[in-house]
């Protein structure tokens, strides 16, 4: 079974990097509405959507954000972050079948709370700039090693 493991704050450097990537499905992006409650069409209607400026649907924007979560949680600092604040600016959309992949950079640690804040950049398979923004993060004290979980399985109707 695959592992996981974690950065401790201590471990943590400035310009320390790590990358995390997905590709967009239509399962997706229905997925998060189910969750969310964001039925706006131009996600999961392709006649409204071919009326807007993207001509297709789109991603929830909140959806790339939840992509820089699981880097946080999976990548850097990885299990047992604790995840306190996020800027995000959503520069391009996000259409089915992107991969997107999430650039994280230690740029500050402030020894009071273990807080580290990491520079979010997302681009997709054509290195365009899709996202840019701040994370701030409690890191773990505590050096883990898991066994990674698998993704729970989850059918989508309409």
């Amino acid at each position: 079974m695959p592992q996981m493991h974690n950065y401790t704050y201590d471990e943590l450097t400035i310009g320390q990097t790590a990358t995390y990537s997905k590709r967009i499905e239509a399962r997706d992006i229905q997925l998060f509405a189910a969750l969310s409650g964001d039925v706006n069409p131009v996600h999961l209607d392709p006649a409204f959507a071919a009326g807007t400026p993207f001509k297709e649907c789109i991603a929830h924007g909140m959806l790339s954000g939840a992509i820089i979560s699981a880097a946080i949680a999976m990548e850097l600092p990885g299990p047992g972050s604790i995840y306190l604040a996020q800027s995000l600016r959503f520069r391009l959309p996000v259409k089915i079948g992107d991969t997107i992949t999430v650039h994280l950079e230690v740029t500050e640690k402030k020894d009071r709370r273990n807080t580290v804040t990491l520079d979010c950049k997302v681009l997709n398979q054509a290195d365009k700039l899709v996202l840019t923004g701040t994370a701030e993060v409690m890191a773990p004290t505590e050096k883990l090693q898991l066994p990674r979980p698998a993704l729970p399985l989850v059918q989508v109707e309409p």
